[in-house]
This record gives structure tokens, C-alpha cells and sequence, in this order.
């Protein structure tokens, strides 16, 4: 499995909220934001962070995704 953050991607672009400006809002460092760009696991805190400053659950910034389908495939063996 791996996490996706689209959703929360796309809720910046729907509040009109740069990057750079959820870090000072929410209190957390860019390298955060630049794991969750590459899909990378972050701290429940970070998220919680997130979620607080822009009034959500956590389910509407991330989700959890099938792994990549040659990943999968190496599973069966």
C-alpha cells in the first residue's frame, strides 16, 4: 500500500492555498510537504496539523492506494 495526498492537493488549489503558505499556517516544515509530494509516509501529527488548520478529517487529504502493479506481482511469487 501506498498514501496519496491528491486530495489534498487539489483542496489547496480549491481554497486558493499555496504550499509555502499551509507550512506557516499549519505549522509544519516544507520537507514534510516534500515527502507527502512523493507520496512518502509523514507523522500523524503533521497531518493532524493539517487537518486542524484547514477544518477536515483526515480522509479528505489522503487516502491509501494499491501498490504499484509490479509490486503486486512480486507479492504472489
Amino acid at each position: 500500500m501506498i498514501f496519496s495526498y491528491k486530495k489534498l492537493w487539489k483542496l489547496l488549489i480549491d481554497r486558493d492555498i499555496k504550499r509555502k503558505e499551509l507550512c506557516v499556517m499549519a505549522g509544519i516544515s516544507s520537507a514534510t510537504l516534500a515527502k507527502m509530494s512523493k507520496g512518502e509516509s509523514v507523522t500523524t501529527d503533521s497531518l493532524l496539523k493539517i487537518c486542524v488548520t484547514l477544518h477536515c478529517d483526515i480522509s479528505d487529504i489522503m487516502e491509501i492506494t494499491e501498490e504499484l502493479s509490479a509490486e503486486r506481482g512480486h507479492e504472489k511469487e
